[in-house]
């Protein structure tokens, strides 16, 4: 029991109720009973004179209430009994005390709940189903002011209802702790007197049931054994999951008010039928349920009869044609099956409607959860699963389920260990309340939802744990949606009952559950199945939210490892398309890539890595930086995949037996050359790439099928050439695009398919991308799919110009007249210096150092300027640092200087040396001061 002092300005004459040093929860009350405009002066308390002053609850508490008076004698103590519905029905104490209840017209059968009186404990026990303390200037009511009011839940031991409430009053400055201890003991002995009331009943209705079934002869059912205890003839032996299925129906029968029998099919070909019989011994009023056996088809043959057991005795049956004749005298009675037909009956169960119902009703919450453990969480999505969680629970244990998350957890993000603040910042992604709200919009799905202090899911997410309340419709108009969904409760006093999803130590969320009225107001059982049910779900948005980040940050990393712009090229108009797979199967490896090579030429790439996430967005990178720097140094399409295939079959560490992940990658590499018009492609176990000539068809490109990497072994990759005229369109993707169906289908028509798109496709290469992923994709990929379209073009002749020298140093001077003319004839003289000085290097080192035969000269002019030079030999050239003696050694470092790029390719034949250059007309060059190019090549120190 908590105390607070009493703030300034609580008189009489005040009517606006402090806020100091008053809980949220109190503040929450006040407002609402402010909107109902309760009078606090006096409250209009309406009074029920109908009450049974012989109740059960009243006969069960009496003693206790006796002793509880008795143990604080000498203190002005009263005590008041209220049932669930907030009804007074039995008070005593200090005689003191009861004048002021009767002044505030608290008599026997006024209703103190908080619609007509306001706060109090005994309203604020029976919305949050907890014990509760009100102290002093916390009443609502200016009479009650000078009081603490502490009250006490009444439980009923079976099922854990709460049957009403005790109140204990006394001057607030005699209140002491020990006070609601003993009150809580009370009201636990009131539960247990309420037990054996009710055990006391159901004894006086066996005995009743004893006495009518020895005078007609029946018997009663063991469904341990499945034998006749005694009396009668044996009973058919029973499974045990028929005994199960029979106990369960009878449970069902007893609670029913308007069935009196019931079929169950068994084995057999038999059928067990239940009938309900009414019993009354003085006011206990209960049932009993007996259980005969026939035949599926009826027994009907007159006269004595018998039944076969599944162990092979013939039971007798008795003839009940009486019976059958009396319930056809009954009036509103439904006919039994079988009537007519002989039967014998056994005795199954005896009890009162009320066990009956709780024992249904606890049959039912295991039954939730069952469906709960299949049907939540079958997606990775966090908001599917919050509905999942709506939908099971309407309308079998609420009206209405709204679920909130918390904003970070729907990101991804880590959700912050322990309880949640009260202003965290939370977002409704699920309302439900049945099929009749489908198409209706509820409690602001989508939006932000927050709680202020007080309110019931306030407190749920600071103690973590479910908590119990009511729900004034009318005091929320104000408030709106916010917190409650007003509009679809309807007017009037609702069960509100939320529910934390915790997971792994945090909160997610909250999961709210209402139920229309009071009439089922959520109990302690309640509270437990709804804690399970949200421990569930939140497990569930836990795996999601950890996929969800997963997932995100493998197509993020897959996103940055792919090209974030294919390169603007005048021999080669390019478009791509990646699309990631769906969310079940995750980011894949699938990756394409376009590298500018030399001479104009262009290098197209596509591949796939085997499996899903991190890992293989990391090997795809992996790869694609591999091929890169294959790539620049201008190999062969077979050799790039050799020297790949031999980079994935090197084992990580060979000790522990390891696999690199690359392991079954494909790829497909293809160059193209503008000046030939020729391309050149090897693949590794990957699909042929298609092609669409000017006027034909689109058909694939036979090439030899190479293993997948790191599967190679000896067997070497090849390499095939064919003609690319003018205008022609490539298509190179990975075979995501062929699978349908998870993988299953047919290849050759998905490939068809692909072939007839790029038959009528547009010039625009974008366009070909979307006709082609909607042509194949229109269901969405089941697996990572990278498509490259690749549209060549050839360059002109008036933008190439070669020559071929023989090995002797007599021609560098032709070489560089030549070259002045053509600079000349293409407007590019500003370039004459720097291509001088570089032919000049380069051809005199193929000379020098090329072998016998002839020297090449060529020049390429586009946005750039390439020179490039061939000859017979293999040799590297390399830059090197010359010493200060040396004549030597310096014609590369001086190519490097006054080109924008330089570098060597190897032929079957010799190599080639190229060097580029980027034309600048605003700034023509500048030769470089003499001591400057001389220092250049001093030696440091």
């Amino acid at each position: 029991m908590e105390s607070h002092p009493t703030p300034p300005g609580t008189g009489h004459g005040d009517r606006t109720p402090p806020d100091a040093g008053v809980r949220p929860e109190i503040l929450a009350s006040w407002q609402r009973s402010q909107s109902l405009g309760i009078d606090r002066e006096r409250a209009a308390l309406p009074i029920d004179s109908d009450l049974d002053p012989d109740s059960r609850l009243i006969r069960a508490a009496a003693p206790v209430l006796d002793r509880l008076c008795h143990r604080f004698s000498g203190v002005p103590v009263t005590v008041a009994l209220a049932d669930s519905r907030a009804n007074i029905l039995d008070r005593r104490g200090d005689p003191t005390g009861l004048k002021l209840m009767d002044a505030a017209s608290l008599v026997p059968g006024a209703n103190v709940d908080e619609r007509f009186m306001g706060t109090s404990s005994v309203s604020m026990v029976l919305s949050t189903r907890a014990p509760f303390v009100v102290v002093g200037h916390e009443h609502f009511l200016h009479d009650l002011k000078e009081l603490t009011c502490m009250a006490a839940p009444v439980r009923d031991p079976v099922g854990g209802a709460v049957r009403g409430a005790v109140n204990l009053s006394v001057p607030r400055m005699l209140a002491e702790p020990g006070m609601a201890l003993a009150l809580q003991d009370a009201t636990e002995r009131i539960g247990e007197r309420l037990l054996e009331l009710g055990t006391a009943r159901e004894l006086d209705l066996m005995r009743s049931f004893q006495r009518a079934r020895e005078r007609g002869g029946h018997a009663e059912l063991d469904l341990g054994s499945g034998d006749l205890s005694r009396l009668g003839g044996p009973a058919p032996r029973l499974a045990s999951q028929e005994r199960l299925i029979l106990l369960e129906r009878a449970v069902e029968l007893i609670s029913s008010t308007g069935e009196t029998f019931t079929e169950v099919p068994l084995a057999g070909g038999r059928v067990a039928v239940l009938r309900r019989r009414e019993l009354r011994h003085g006011d206990a009023e209960g049932a009993a349920v007996e259980v005969s056996f026939e035949n599926a088809r009826g027994t009907g043959a007159p006269g004595p009869a018998t039944a076969t057991a599944p162990d092979g005795r013939h039971v007798p049956l008795l003839d009940r044609s009486t019976a059958a004749a009396e319930a056809a005298s009954t009036p509103d009675t439904t006919p039994e099956p079988h009537a007519a037909g002989p039967t014998d009956a056994w005795l199954l169960l005896v009890g009162e409607p009320g066990v009956g119902r709780l024992a249904a009703e606890a049959r039912g919450r295991l039954s939730l959860l069952n469906e709960a453990g299949t049907r939540l969480g079958t997606t990775l999505d966090m908001r599917r699963t919050a509905e999942e969680l709506a939908e099971i629970a309407v309308p079998r244990f609420a009206d209405l389920v709204v679920v909130d998350l918390v904003e970070g957890v729907l990101a991804g993000e880590e959700p912050p260990p322990g309880r949640l603040p009260p202003d965290v910042a939370l977002r409704r992604v699920a309302a439900w309340a049945g099929e009749g709200s489908r198409d209706t919009p509820i409690g602001g799905v989508d939006h932000p939802a927050g709680y202020p202090a007080g309110t019931p899911q306030a407190r749920c997410l600071g103690t973590g744990q479910p908590v119990t309340d009511s729900v004034l419709t009318a005091a929320l108009t104000e408030q709106g949606d916010r917190v409650h969904p007003v509009g679809l409760l309807g007017e009037g006093v609702h069960s509100y009952l939320g529910a934390p999803l915790s997971a792994r130590g945090s909160v997610l969320g909250l999961a709210g559950f209402y139920r229309r009225g009071r009439t089922r107001p959520y109990e302690q059982d309640d509270l437990t199945l709804a804690g399970e049910l949200a421990a569930r779900a939140a497990i569930s948005v836990d795996n999601a939210r950890r996929y969800r980040r997963e997932h995100h940050a493998s197509l993020t990393l897959q996103r940055s490892l792919l090209p974030h712009a294919l390169p603007r090229l005048s021999t080669v108009d390019l478009a791509a398309r990646y699309l990631p797979a769906d969310a079940r199967a995750g980011v894949g490896g699938d990756w394409f890539d376009a590298i500018p090579l030399s001479g104009m030429r262009v290098a197209l790439v596509v591949g796939d890595v085997p499996g899903y996430g991190l890992q293989a967005a990391a090997t795809m990178g992996r790869l694609r930086t591999a091929v890169r720097t294959l790539a620049g140094l201008d190999l062969l399409p077979e050799e790039v995949l050799a020297h790949l295939d031999d980079l994935v079959s090197r084992t990580p560490d060979e000790s522990f037996g390891e696999q690199d992940p690359a392991t079954g990658a494909t790829c497909l590499y293809a160059v193209y050359d503008p000046v030939s018009c020729r391309c050149t492609a090897a693949r590794a176990g990957h699909p042929p790439p298609a092609l669409l000539t000017p006027g034909g068809e689109a058909r694939l490109i036979d090439l030899p099928a190479g293993p997948p990497l790191g599967l190679g072994g000896i067997q070497p990759y090849e390499s095939a050439t064919v003609d690319l005229p003018a205008g022609s369109l490539l298509a190179m993707y990975t075979d995501g695009l062929l699978k349908e169906n998870r993988g299953y289908g047919s290849t050759d028509a998905r490939t068809g398919r692909l072939l007839a798109s790029l038959d009528h496709a547009g010039p625009a290469l974008e366009d070909i991308c979307d006709r082609v992923t909607d042509t194949l994709l229109s269901g969405g990929p089941y697996d990572d799919v990278a498509l490259l379209l690749a549209r060549v073009h050839a360059l002109s002749e008036d933008r190439v110009v070669s020559w071929e020298f023989p090995s002797d140093s007599s021609v560098v001077a032709r070489a560089r007249e030549l070259t002045r003319a053509q600079l000349a004839a293409w407007n590019m003289s500003e370039l004459d210096f720097n291509t001088g000085l570089v032919v000049s290097e380069l051809v005199t080192n193929a000379v020098r150092y090329g072998g016998r035969g002839p020297v090449c000269l060529r020049l390429l002019r586009d946005d750039s300027l390439i020179c490039e030079v061939s000859d017979r030999s293999n040799t590297s050239p390399r830059i090197r640092r010359a010493a200060t003696t040396e004549e030597g050694g310096r014609g590369l470092f001086l190519v490097a200087q006054f080109t924008k790029s330089w570098g060597a390719r190897y032929m079957p034949q010799g190599k080639t040396v190229w060097a580029e250059q980027v034309p600048q007309p605003e700034q023509p060059a500048s030769e470089m001061d003499e001591q400057a190019l001389l220092a250049m090549f001093d030696d440091s120190g």
